[in-house]
């Protein structure tokens, strides 16, 4: 039995604003669920509706089974952890830690045990005399971890947890949330707008636009095999390169609008034919787009001019243009081209990607 079901959800605000439309999915006991997508598009909705701080307006919500409808959200069992740390600011960090075992009516010794227990594992051992003033954004959200991680709830909810901190802390606290759900099993839904979050936490993403699920898997699925463009363009950096062109059934052959380039597309045949003669996007991912110096050699589409270079240390992004089409190729640190040089661009066939260019369906 799922830890949490959803089943055909839709949450509609006054106004019409339809925040949630028809959602389905599941979260597995144990899974980490990680919940993706540009703000406004239903994440934090989500999370609201698990805890019971909103209803739906059709459709059905089970934890372990039973219908959430008939359980208040103080008996669902569900922690939340804020963006904000959202700790009682007149309460020093071990009464914070315990706040929620003490409303429960806990034992004194059970409550200072799994209070000390959740300390020595986030390292704020030292920390528990201190108010929540007294303390640092990373140290602040540790204790909101740890909160949630001493009541051993159901299930566990984190809305952006570390959007406001600094990036090094940020990679930091990836590592320990990693570790606290590993050690706790807890189902837990995720929400961020970060990729790197969702990829990195993730045993499934679920990938989320204007309130509509557009694709759930695990991470190597959703990179590898995006069901559509708006995912295949939020997951990456830098973003999958996207050219508008069309595939002819005749010549077995994309070409690039402006008609300059095109690809030979027999192993594809099948899903393209589907869309013969109208307007497809040939999609391709930075690191599979190789530079070759000022050559066309076997295999390669394209001859293009750099326009801008990043160095970024363990990698340099290279920003073309080929004729009418902007595109982006990841490569190595120690890159020798220069700004205006023309170079020939090959893609990688295997890591091609096509999408219908009025649907956004992938076609490959």
């Amino acid at each position: 039995m799922p830890a949490l079901s959803l089943e055909h959800v839709t949450r509609i605000f006054p106004g019409g604003i339809r925040a949630v439309d028809d959602l389905s999915l599941d979260v597995a006991e144990g899974e980490l669920l990680v919940l993706v997508g540009p703000s406004g598009c239903g994440k934090t909705t989500i999370l609201r509706l698990i805890a019971g701080l909103e209803t739906p307006t059709r459709g059905t919500l089970l934890i372990a089974g039973r219908d959430a409808a008939v359980l208040s959200p103080k008996d669902r069992d569900v922690a939340m952890v804020f963006q904000q740390g959202s700790l009682y600011p007149h309460l020093s960090v071990r009464a914070n830690l315990g706040f929620g075992l003490t409303m429960r009516g806990e034992a004194k010794a059970a409550i200072d045990r799994r209070v000390a227990e959740a300390a020595a594992v986030l390292g704020i051992d030292d920390l528990l005399a201190r108010r929540p003033a007294e303390l640092s954004g990373g140290q602040q959200q540790r204790v909101a971890l740890g909160r949630a991680m001493v009541r051993r709830p159901r299930l566990l909810l984190m809305d952006e947890p570390l959007s406001n901190l600094e990036p090094g802390l940020r990679a930091q606290l990836r590592h320990e949330i990693r570790r606290l759900h590993g050690r706790l099993g807890t189902a837990t839904v995720y929400v961020t707008h970060d990729q790197t979050e969702a990829m990195s936490l993730g045993h499934r993403i679920a990938v989320l636009r204007q309130g509509r699920l557009q694709q759930v898997a695990d991470p190597q699925t959703i990179y590898q095999r995006p069901a559509n463009r708006f995912v295949a363009g939020l997951i990456g950096s830098p973003a999958m390169n996207f050219v508008e062109g069309v595939y002819s059934h005749e010549s077995r052959r994309w070409e690039a609008r402006s008609g300059e380039w095109g690809v030979e597309c027999r192993e594809w045949e099948v899903a393209l034919s589907r869309r013969p003669g109208r307007n497809v996007v040939l999609g391709i991912r930075p690191e599979h787009v190789r530079l070759m110096d000022g050559q066309t050699p076997d295999g390669a589409c394209v001859s293009a001019v750099v326009e801008a270079i990043e160095r970024l240390g363990p990698e340099t992004h290279v920003y073309l243009r080929a004729r009418d089409d902007a595109l982006v190729s990841r490569t190595d640190a120690d890159c020798s081209l220069e700004v205006g040089q023309r170079v020939g661009l090959a893609f990688s066939k295997e890591h091609m990607h096509f999408f219908d260019s009025d649907t956004g369906e992938a076609l490959s």
